[in-house]
């Protein structure tokens, strides 16, 4: 065996080497890429994901807020409606109150207030409504004027109870019920 056969032994172990370092080196360039290019995937199907998801997210929201601002609406016009008609049953009370049948409900009213509370009460009403009151409850009629609509109040001589028949009373004590029928 001459140098020259050692040298070239040498040489292509040395050759044989590099080769496998360069293929474990391709190898590990390789997985790496392909771990990488895996990695940007995931990473790009997560954004896509988590926009998809926020999208919806805020769509969701503007149509809960649409729902809300359509439900404020009918509330809002549902309340505009129910003012008005209140405005006119109180217009038809106030027309009632120049009706002929006004004094009888004025006495009736005086009747129940004497059966609720007995007879020395203090009745009070509108100032329109003075002379007839003082016609029908004679000296229990208090002169004083009340800002009601309509009707009465009759309270016991020595105030400890009070029976309010006024039209106001009586339809703000009906309201709900009233809200029920326009509903």
């Amino acid at each position: 065996m001459g140098l020259e056969t050692l040298v070239a032994e040498i040489r292509s172990r040395g050759e044989a080497e590099l080769k496998a370092v360069e293929e474990v080196r391709d190898a590990e360039t390789a997985a790496i890429g392909a771990d990488r290019d895996a990695k940007i995937e995931k990473i790009h199907a997560e954004t896509q994901r988590a926009a998809e998801l926020e999208s919806a997210r805020e769509r969701a929201q503007r149509i809960a807020g649409a729902k809300l601002k359509g439900r404020k609406l009918l509330y809002e016009a549902r309340e505009a409606r129910l003012k008005g008609a209140l405005e006119a049953t109180r217009t038809l009370l106030a027309d009632y109150t120049r009706s002929d049948a006004y004094p009888a409900v004025l006495k009736r009213m005086i009747d129940a207030a004497t059966e609720s509370l007995g007879k020395q009460l203090r009745i009070r009403g509108r100032a329109e409504d003075a002379a007839r009151l003082q016609k029908v409850a004679g000296k229990s009629f208090d002169p004083a004027p009340l800002p009601i609509l309509g009707g009465l109040v009759a309270e016991t001589a020595d105030g400890s109870r009070r029976l309010n028949l006024s039209f106001d009373e009586l339809l703000r004590l009906r309201e709900d019920r009233v809200r029920e029928l326009l509903a």
